[in-house]
């Protein structure tokens, strides 16, 4: 009798040793898998460094969250050899988080999945409040909304904006181009709008390039970069970000990367909101764009559209070529300074900047080789970001990266 329980209780405990071995290693398999770094059982064994038997628990464990799905029965390649691996994909139909972005042309809600998934979409609103109260209530509303159509478990919610946002406590500092106050508690309003729609889970709010480049390290053209810098001129104003190690650099009180007030054109530049002149802010945006090339902005679609329709459609025309050299050239000098401070493995451009460089890639990258120091030597990747409505995706990242960080914990009370 004794000799039947001993072999038994030794079983039971290197049970529960693998599993609580496994229990630490879901947030990083978790992980691996969001980011599509582990598309088979087998790469996540390599990358977690566990053995076979506890990289499968961890996967089931993962699946019966409802967060994965493993195919145990893949097809084989043609001309593989051997069983293939399990393949493991997000869940179809697991949690999403509710992502909002206000912009100066509207805000918009979607509900997003792990893998960067847009799930579903409301449709965008084009009048932004004066008030920060109002329109955060209406996008948190539009958001609960798809909720309730959808029947999808939230984690969270995330919001982007286009300001910096100082932490700890998440005040939008300089808010210009949506008429709100200096420092309005975004975080806070959002939190409890959120809260008051009934949404289950935390509430976050950051700046919306910085959401960007966190999303495109994901999941788009910075994924792989470990150093990644991010620049980007969406509908008014210039941002940038920088990922570091998977992590985005926020810097003391979440205000770093604030290229937007990089000097470019000091002499006969524009008088920037900043006091100072000839900043890449008013001299690289849709607006100064439209004006180098000599259009008036109409209402009927957002500076972002009428200034990349013009470049992709007008080319030709010799004001446009001479405003998109123009701005090309701007860009170049601040990212050659940033090139120069940050040391970046890749840089990545969105909005009207994504659309400079398509239009004459050898002349941005000719400008930030002669202006860097380490430009003739080699020269830093210049990318276009990748992902549609990325600063959205990076907004529900906020709301993913607790479940990442421990996805038993965090799952509990959803």
């Amino acid at each position: 009798m004794n000799g039947k329980a001993g072999p038994r209780a030794a079983g039971e405990g290197n049970t529960r040793t693998r599993l609580d071995r496994g229990r630490g290693a879901l947030g990083p398999a978790l992980e691996l898998v969001h980011t599509g770094r582990a598309p088979t059982r087998a790469v996540l064994t390599a990358e977690l460094g566990v053995t076979r038997a506890t990289a499968g628990a961890v996967a089931a464990e993962l699946e019966a969250l409802g967060l994965i799905r493993v195919d145990a029965h893949p097809g084989a390649a043609a001309g593989s050899q051997g069983r293939p691996s399990h393949r493991l994909e997000v869940a179809e139909n697991g949690p999403v988080a509710l992502a909002a972005q206000v912009h100066a042309d509207g805000f918009r809600a979607a509900l997003v999945g792990l893998g960067g998934r847009i799930v579903a979409t409301a449709p965008g609103c084009e009048t932004v409040d004066a008030d920060p109260a109002k329109v955060l209530g209406s996008v948190v509303e539009a958001g609960a909304e798809l909720l309730e159509e959808t029947g999808r478990r939230c984690v969270g919610a995330g919001l982007a904006v286009p300001s910096a946002v100082a932490e700890p406590e998440g005040l939008a500092l300089n808010p210009l181009h949506l008429a709100w106050p200096a420092g309005s508690p975004v975080r806070q309003i959002f939190a409890e709008r959120v809260r008051a729609a009934g949404i289950t889970g935390p509430a976050f709010a950051a700046n919306d390039v910085n959401l960007a480049a966190l999303a495109e390290h994901r999941h788009g053209a910075g994924r792989g970069s470990r150093d990644l810098l991010c620049v980007a001129t969406g509908h008014r104003g210039v941002g940038g970000a920088l990922v570091l190690d998977g992590r985005l650099h926020t810097g003391s009180s979440g205000l770093a990367l604030e290229v937007g007030h990089l000097t470019v054109n000091p002499e006969g530049g524009r008088p920037c909101h900043c006091g100072s002149r000839g900043c890449l802010d008013v001299e690289a945006d849709p607006l100064a764009f439209l004006t180098a090339a000599g259009r008036d902005p109409g209402p009927e679609v957002s500076l972002l559209q009428q200034a990349n329709d013009l470049i992709r459609t007008q080319y030709a025309d010799p004001y446009v070529r001479t405003a998109t050299q123009a701005l090309i050239d701007r860009l170049g000098l601040g990212l050659a300074g940033l090139v120069n401070i940050l040391n970046p493995d890749r840089i990545i451009l969105g909005g009207l900047h994504r659309t400079l460089l398509d239009a004459d890639p050898d002349r941005l990258r000719a400008v930030v080789a002669d202006r860097s120091l380490w430009g003739q030597s080699g020269g830093v990747p210049i990318l276009p970001c990748t992902l549609d409505h990325n600063s959205l995706v990076g907004a529900a990242e906020l709301a993913w990266q607790p479940v990442l960080d421990d996805p038993l914990a965090s799952l509990a009370g959803t």
